[in-house]
């Protein structure tokens, strides 16, 4: 069993400002997480691992199908980020048809760290990774958040986070 991470960050929390990449045009760019939820309402839910098992079967094409919905509710941006590099992560979204999701790289687990939900999977070989989780965040400011329990995808769903959306 993986070891989780303490110092969780909660609602009202502001989100930390890090620095995570996104496939652009021109190729991998740098982008803030604070600056990216900077006056705009964002979902954002984690995933241990692109191209795993249930993050590849369950979470991430959740939120594909239920995009047009989340972006109903006045969310500006869905974004799905995991401890991948950019490369792998722009190739899991294509392989998803995830193109109204922005995939985001915390390839050094930063991210992860300064919220406080990270796995540590050493003994599996997969080092530190993201716990799964979902946020609701309204211009930089965590309104919800919700952590999965081990080997679960209940309160991190696309469908828990429209429930908490209404």
């Amino acid at each position: 069993m993986a070891e989780k991470s303490g110092n969780v960050i909660a609602a009202g929390d502001t989100i930390p400002d890090v620095q995570v990449h996104t496939m652009g045009e021109n190729g991998p760019e740098e982008i803030s997480t604070l600056a990216f939820c900077r006056s705009r309402k964002i979902v954002l839910f984690a995933v241990p691992g692109a191209f795993t098992p249930t993050c590849s079967e369950a979470h991430l094409p959740g939120f594909v199908a239920n995009a047009d919905k989340i972006l109903a509710k006045g969310v500006d941006s869905i974004a799905c980020i995991s401890v991948n590099d950019v490369f792998v992560m722009d190739a899991w979204g294509k392989q998803a048809n995830a193109a109204s999701i922005v995939m985001l790289a915390d390839g050094l687990c930063s991210f992860a760290n300064a919220v406080g939900m990270t796995l540590d999977f050493t003994a599996r070989g997969f080092g530190i990774r993201s716990d799964r989780y979902a946020m609701i965040i309204d211009d930089t400011r965590i309104s919800w958040v919700a952590r999965e329990q081990p080997k679960t995808l209940e309160v991190s769903s696309a469908e828990a986070v429209l429930a908490a959306l209404e």
